[in-house]
């Protein structure tokens, strides 16, 4: 067959864009949105029986609306099965978007996320279809997936169930800003948290009886800090980074009821990233010291110290597609076909790609279009959106 790649019709393309961006799906509640994912696949004429959903969502520790969406095209012509994914959901911060177009952007109205993030993915998956579809190409067979709670652990990627896969030989998962940077590899990540139960006392009267739970809390991130594992961590045997992203109390509240009362109670979640997954899990131990030379030094009259609970555990695998994979070279070869010259990244975020390739499917993540991701700066490039539409149709299509 030939390489060449068709046009894609950049008006539906648009369309099926600002169709997902409408309808609201923040992490965990995914419902509506494979729903309409689920009607557009159906009016572009993929039949009812070759979409279906897993359960993945009886197994995620999370409430979740729905497992993840499925889709089964059988191959038109020989080759290994090729999966191609996205993610349904968006961060909270999307609630309510209310997208328009200014120029070649989509963007909100200024006070809420856009949710390109990943509505994009969703997009160019039934644009690639709709493609193939229309124009009658030659293709391997393909299975797309749309997972669910991406934004809030990776967890569709991470609970499905690999027979799901069908055999898929590679993976082309469509969450960034570029086509033409092809991330292959990225960092792992192991989440932390500690409760410190101090003791309260009256801050004015007799402070020295109390136990406080915040002074704890600050000095053991300040000894992380002078540990070197905080923030950006580099070290003889491995790097990465660390955050403590919540500070706070009991259920969600400020740890403290008032400034008259030494406080009894800190609650600290966060995470640790490294290309090295063992090397994160080092950053939190790096952690767990420091909380406890913490709690050893903060004592009331009598000499108690407050009670320090630490724990961690892995939240998702690092990876690295090697670029002489064959992967790597099917989306390189793909990026050219388009016109473009390609570039592998290693990412320093989670991706679905990171549990994909766990899963046994080698997986290169493309993007298409999102820019200022999480934020209400949020916009979608459309015509770097419409090249990730492109790049998606030549690796479906590629021999």
């Amino acid at each position: 067959m030939s390489n060449d790649v068709p046009n894609i019709d950049v008006k539906a393309a648009e369309e099926h864009l600002m169709r997902f961006l409408s309808v609201e799906g923040v992490t965990g509640e995914e419902a509506a949105i494979a729903e309409a994912v689920s009607e557009e696949l159906k009016k572009i004429g993929v039949p009812a029986s070759a979409i279906r959903y897993d359960s993945v969502n009886e197994r995620i520790p999370l409430p979740t609306q729905t497992g993840n969406l499925w889709v089964d095209l059988p191959g038109t012509r020989k080759g290994p099965r090729l999966l191609f994914s996205t993610h349904l959901d968006t961060v909270p911060l999307c609630a309510g978007a209310k997208p328009k177009r200014e120029g070649d952007r989509i963007v909100s109205d200024g006070t809420t996320a856009l949710g390109g993030d990943n509505r994009t993915g969703c997009a160019v998956l039934v644009t690639m279809v709709e493609t193939l579809l229309k124009n009658n190409l030659p293709h391997p067979p393909i299975t797309l997936l749309f997972t669910v709670r991406e934004e809030s652990g990776l967890h569709g990627a991470r609970e499905l169930d690999p027979a799901d896969l069908n055999g898929a030989v590679m993976c082309f998962n469509v969450d960034g800003k570029l086509a033409s940077e092809l991330i292959t590899g990225a960092v792992g990540q192991e989440n932390w948290e500690v409760e410190i139960k101090g003791k309260a006392s009256h801050a004015g009267v007799a402070p020295d009886k109390g136990i406080s739970a915040t002074l704890v809390a600050s000095l053991a991130l300040a000894e992380a800090h002078r540990g070197g594992w905080f923030g950006k961590v580099v070290k003889p045997d491995g790097n990465g980074t660390s955050n403590p992203g919540v500070f706070g109390g009991k259920d969600g509240k400020a740890a403290g009821d008032a400034t008259n009362v030494v406080t009894d109670y800190v609650h600290i979640v966060g995470e640790a990233r490294s290309p090295d997954v063992a090397f994160a899990t080092k950053i939190a131990a790096g952690y767990r010291e420091a909380f406890a030379k913490a709690q050893a030094e903060v004592t009331d009259v009598d000499g108690e110290t407050a009670e320090v609970n630490f724990v961690s555990k892995p939240s998702y695998p690092s990876f690295e597609v090697k670029d002489d994979a064959p992967a790597v070279k099917h989306a390189n070869r793909a990026v050219e076909m388009i016109g473009l010259e390609p570039v592998t990244l290693f990412s320093n975020g989670g991706l679905d790609a990171n549990w994909l390739d766990k899963h046994g499917v080698p997986t290169v993540t493309i993007g298409a279009g999102q820019y200022e991701i999480h934020t209400i700066k949020e916009y979608i490039d459309l015509p770097e959106f419409a090249q990730g539409c492109r790049l998606a149709v030549a690796l479906a299509t590629l021999e």
